[in-house]
């Protein structure tokens, strides 16, 4: 059944939508799949979640039922590292503030101005918009360090970046590009100690999960004026009204429109229907994820 219903589905109509299914599509706002939820439909095989994380819906008794779960993460990463690729390049190239002094009456003031070109881009997570993110990158001349304790050397340099130490990584980016998921580790990973590691002048850039940075410790350092974000989520979202994200000049805020918005939704929504195909066929889903997975994914 098809969700025709322009809000969220309640508890009780959720059960009426997956009742008698062998497969259900879920996407944001879905409500979890509890056992009294799974109660309606017995012979349900497999959950196909047309979003990111697919821990707001994933129950224990979904893995204890044998149910099969994929979500379209490799589909939003994708738009997640083009968004993020645009961000470093408009910030390089000081286009935030340019276009302003431009607006404003001013000419030729490029003395901020660097190319996607010898220049050294950290990025943080290695998962499914980190790993194309850095795959992206590998058409401009750039060194490209990577932080991410799963991924080996020899994978990383596959990807076409170094494994590094996050204080090395800190140190020697012109630009970081955030991809960790949002997990106890990664809380505010960027903190007062590690963002005063980052060299003068580096565009810190965070298209994952507003958790991972200490936004007062970030404030700090912006108003010291030697950082430039880039930041697509908050802790929370959106900001404040009165947060100071929204008057240091040196913030660009966006909406949280790294992912798949607009005609982006379509992406997913291909994705996901690979991927039924896939399971008919008897296949591996694309985007097949395993309950042990669950404590390293976003």
């Amino acid at each position: 059944m098809l969700n025709e219903f322009d809000a969220q589905l309640t508890i009780e109509q959720t059960k009426q939508q997956i009742a008698g299914a062998d497969i259900a599509i879920t996407s944001w706002g879905s409500r979890p799949l509890t056992e009294e939820v799974l109660a309606y439909a017995p012979d349900l095989k497999a959950v196909l979640h047309a979003a990111g994380t697919v821990k707001p819906i994933v129950t224990p008794a979904i893995w204890e039922r044998g149910i099969r779960v994929s979500n379209a993460t490799e589909a939003l990463g994708k738009g997640v590292a083009e968004t993020a690729l645009g961000v470093t390049i408009a910030s390089l190239k000081d286009m935030w503030r340019l276009s302003q002094h431009t607006r404003n009456g001013a000419w030729g003031d490029r003395g901020r101005v660097k190319e996607l070109f010898n220049v050294t881009i950290g990025v943080v997570g290695a998962g499914k918009a980190g790993s194309h993110y850095i795959q992206l990158l590998q058409n401009f001349e750039v060194r490209v360090l990577l932080y991410d304790p799963i991924i080996t050397h020899e994978e990383a340099v596959k990807l076409g970046a170094a494994k590094v130490e996050l204080d090395q990584l800190l140190a020697e980016s012109d630009a970081i590009s955030i991809h960790a998921p949002s997990l106890p580790a990664t809380h505010h990973m960027f903190n007062r100690d590690t963002l005063a590691k980052l060299k003068d002048n580096c565009i810190l850039i965070n298209t994952a999960r507003g958790s991972i940075i200490d936004e007062s410790a970030l404030v700090g350092e912006l108003r010291k004026g030697r950082l430039f974000a880039c930041l697509d989520v908050t802790d929370p979202e959106p900001p404040v009204e009165d947060h100071p994200f929204r008057e240091l000049p040196n913030v660009v805020l966006l909406p949280h429109i790294a992912g798949a918005v607009n005609n982006g939704l379509y992406r997913l929504g291909a994705f996901i229907v690979n991927d039924i195909e896939r399971f008919l066929k008897q296949g591996k889903m694309r985007g097949e994820i395993s309950s042990e997975q669950l404590n390293v994914l976003a």
